[in-house]
């Protein structure tokens, strides 16, 4: 049974950082695409940073330069620096595991982030 644990979250005042871990089991890790996704109130869930099994990475326009998405694979935890936050990054944080292009087959429980003075 797939499990992703996500942990981080918290109340942090703009321009703060916080990072986020996530940690899967019950899979194989290291040829599995990962990701990190977001929902703030009211609004659908967003993607906001990929990252392959071989480590490629990809980010979203809105968090480029700020987030940071990386993984280490002999520990299964896929992680999301995010620096110089803005209360837009308010939201659910949640992470996924994709074994095909098609879908993101398993999620986290998700974790909040409040970014707020």
């Amino acid at each position: 049974q797939v499990q992703l644990v996500e942990s981080g979250g918290g109340l942090v005042q703009p321009g703060g950082s916080l990072r986020l871990s996530c940690a899967a089991s019950g899979t194989i890790f290291n040829i599995y695409t990962m990701g990190w996704h977001r929902q703030a109130p009211g609004k659908q869930r967003e993607l906001v940073a990929t990252i392959t099994g071989g480590g490629r990475s990809n980010h979203a326009d809105s968090v480029k330069g700020r987030f940071t998405i990386s993984r280490d694979n002999a520990k299964k935890t896929v992680y999301l620096q995010m620096n110089t936050l803005k209360p837009e990054d308010t939201g659910v944080y949640y992470c996924s595991l994709r074994t095909s292009v098609a879908s993101w087959d398993y999620w986290g429980q998700g974790t909040q982030v409040t970014v707020s003075s």
